[in-house]
């Protein structure tokens, strides 16, 4: 009875673990979704872990090309490199300031840059001191490399180097011995000569080419009024004659009747009348070569001349005149300009703008029909404004842009040299003008504007 007692309940509890344990181990719909959610949430995590590193690794890479290529930009410079930080204290060095100093990295790093760099005298010295200390950059101060037994003399740059907040981190300093400045300094001084000569040069060359296509028409220009003059002086060489012939006479005590007589075969009266205006006519004539070998001069010559008051209308007319006289085929031209419109200028320089413009517009014309030229000027407020068009087939869209350049030419080789527009483009700005092309619906058009009230001439 007692045994029967104790044993029931173990029966009992072994039955409740059994029950226990089949209840844990059987299956379970609820039990198995949140296993699969863990697993989920595994295999997630591991996939962003997988991500995280090729990103990881993707960076790393990017940051080791990124030192190699500022390593290797840092090592072919051929400028001095320093860095250091807010103290003075050297941080890194490049090849050419080990390859200069004849040391090593290890002997310059951590050293103060005042070992290293001094100013070239006391002053100098003070001021270097002044710019480490405050941390403020400069540009172009003279400085000496220390570490050598003959210090070499540096032109030094500054900048401040400053970290991802904005705030100071150092200074980075880049300089160059200054032999080299000098050195380089001489050769492009040598180099600017050289082009200004060659400019000029071309400005000769391109007057005596010019000069050389209007020479026809240059002694066409002279041969009017020398002809003039010769005329003239025939003629009072023939009054002269008549003239002494009647003094003669005169002197002689023939008698009165006789002496009218003569003095009416001789149209002494009318000689009296004649002489003085063949004079101013001669005078005029001699004027005329005058003025043209002056423009002769001015036009090939080299020598410079002030800017000056003169009346345009001539100006035009005689640039006009030497073109069309040795000119093949001549187009009709028509001037509009005021007989009285006075601008402030270099008369030479004028000139053969004007002549190189009316040249261009001729060549342009070649073989069109009907070809017509104008000329106009203008008063545009304190400017003069000088166009001359042409109704040729006008100026290209890709020439447009490049129509100024030196030996830019549409022309066929061996008929341009690409030079006049150069010229008259620069020729106008010396007198303080300006040149522009552009089409017009009939062709084209360049157009030159002149100071009126000479400041800019002078200028």
């Amino acid at each position: 009875m007692t045994v029967s007692n104790v044993q029931a309940p173990r029966r009992n509890a072994s039955l409740m673990d059994r029950i226990a344990a089949e209840d844990i181990f059987a299956p379970d719909t609820r039990n198995e979704e949140v296993w699969i959610d863990v697993i989920r949430q595994m295999d997630r995590v591991y996939g962003e872990l997988i991500e995280s590193q090729i990103a990881v690794d993707e960076k790393n890479a990017q940051l080791e090309s990124a030192q190699e290529f500022i390593g290797s930009v840092v090592s072919a410079m051929t400028d001095l490199l320093i860095v250091c930080d807010t103290d003075g204290n050297v941080q890194q060095v490049n090849a050419a300031l080990l390859r200069l100093s004849g040391l090593r990295e290890d002997q310059l790093e951590g050293l103060p840059l005042t070992e290293i760099l001094k100013g070239r005298d006391d002053d100098a010295q003070s001021q270097f001191l002044h710019f480490l200390e405050r941390n403020e950059p400069f540009s172009d101060f003279e400085v000496l490399l220390r570490k050598q037994q003959a210090p070499i003399p540096l032109s030094l740059n500054c900048s401040i180097r400053r970290d991802r907040r904005g705030k100071p981190a150092g200074l980075v300093l880049i300089g160059r011995p200054l032999g080299e400045l000098q050195r380089a300094y001489k050769e492009l001084d040598e180099a600017l000569r050289n082009f200004e000569k060659a400019q000029q040069h071309l400005v000769r060359s391109e007057k005596m080419a010019a000069l050389g296509r209007l020479v026809a028409g240059v002694a066409h220009e002279l041969n009017n009024p020398i002809s003039f003059v010769f005329g003239n002086m025939y003629a009072l060489k023939s009054y002269g004659e008549k003239i002494t012939r009647y003094i003669r006479a005169m002197d002689s005590q023939t008698a009165p009747d006789d002496l009218a007589a003569l003095r009416e075969e001789l149209q002494i009266d009318r000689i009296a009348r004649d002489i003085l205006p063949l004079v101013e006519g001669t005078l005029e004539g001699a004027d005329r070569v005058r003025v043209i070998v002056q423009d002769l001069r001015r036009f090939s010559g080299n020598q410079t001349e002030p800017a000056d008051k003169l009346l345009l209308a001539p100006v035009i007319e005689t640039a006009v005149n030497w073109v069309l006289r040795g000119a093949r085929d001549k187009p009709a031209v028509t001037i509009e300009c005021p007989g009285d419109l006075e601008v402030i200028s270099k008369k030479g320089h004028l000139h053969q703008i004007l002549v190189n413009l009316v040249q261009n517009a001729v060549d342009a014309l070649s073989g069109t029909r009907d070809p017509r030229i104008g000329v106009t000027a203008t008063v545009d407020g304190d400017r003069i404004v000088l166009r001359v068009e042409d109704n040729g087939p006008g100026i290209g869209a890709d020439a447009l842009d490049n129509i100024f350049e030196p030996f830019f030419t549409t022309k066929p080789i061996g008929q341009g040299t690409g030079l006049g527009l150069y010229v008259s483009y620069r020729m106008a700005d010396e007198i303080g003008a300006t040149l522009a092309a552009m089409n017009t619906p009939v062709g084209a058009c360049f157009t030159l504007s002149l100071p009126g009230n000479g400041k800019e001439a002078d200028a």
